[in-house]
């Protein structure tokens, strides 16, 4: 059997090293998933411009919208079933191993949600590096994902809000095509990404039973088309899990 695959991608407060996330999207075929974080700290004013997002009394709003939050527990939570669900898929995304996932990692260990998230994923795979490796020769202008997809799908979308990134990067590894070899190559792990915020190195952590990225590839990949429910179906005890966070998911995703 295939692996399946997950798109992701991160919002945060802004570039720094003390950086939070405020938004975590994920979408596999048809199956989607999209919750918001109150910040502990500020939102930077660029990052505010760029997203939509902004903080006040404690309440987030999304371009003066008022938003359903939960805490960050509760979304990397639901985060860790949605990947259960789909029965240890590979994570993708574009430009994650040097932004998205170092930030994961952290929220991660903080939250002692570590293990959780490895035995629940095959890897990681970033879609820059397999845009850069494709497409090398064809001379595209930008690896930007904004530009690629309007160079190779001729549309444009609302970057810098996590879900339509994730719907965009979706359809962006379709058209990229990737082989197996390549998505081999590129696959990473939060362990062997080589790029921790606080700078240190970690001795590599496995949890039992777990094999290798290299090992669970097999000759092909493709996304899931959503219409596996049967599969979807046996793994709802892993989200009953998610308790008032998963019930408020179902409002968020679409």
């Amino acid at each position: 059997m295939q692996e399946s695959l997950v798109f992701f991608d991160l919002e945060t407060t802004g570039l720094g090293r003390d950086r939070e996330i405020v938004q975590l999207a994920a979408v596999s075929g048809g199956h989607s998933l999209n919750l918001y974080v109150v910040p502990r700290g500020r939102m930077e004013r660029g990052a505010s411009r760029v997203t939509g997002l902004s903080v006040r009394g404690r309440r987030l709003y999304l371009r003066g919208r008022l938003v359903p939050t939960n805490s960050l527990r509760e979304v990397l939570v639901s985060f860790i079933a949605f990947l259960r669900m789909l029965g240890r898929p590979l994570v993708l995304g574009h430009n994650i191993r040097r932004f998205d996932c170092p930030l994961l990692d952290r929220a991660l260990d903080q939250l002692d949600l570590g293990a959780q998230f490895r035995s629940a994923v095959a890897g990681c795979v970033d879609t820059l590096a397999l845009a850069r490796e494709t497409l090398k020769g064809r001379g595209p202008r930008s690896f930007r994902q904004t530009d690629l997809v309007r160079e190779l799908l001729g549309a444009d979308y609302e970057a810098h809000d996590a879900l339509q990134d994730v719907r965009a990067s979706q359809a962006l590894y379709g058209e990229l095509r990737p082989t197996a070899e390549s998505i081999r190559r590129h696959g990473f792990t939060l362990d062997t990404m080589g790029d921790k915020l606080a700078g240190r190195r970690k001795a590599p952590r496995q949890p039992a039973g777990q094999r290798p990225l290299w090992e669970t590839l097999r000759p092909a990949a493709k996304v899931d088309d959503g219409k596996d429910e049967g599969r979807v179906q046996r793994h709802q005890e892993d989200v009953g899990q998610c308790g008032a966070s998963i019930r408020l998911q179902k409002k968020l995703c679409t």
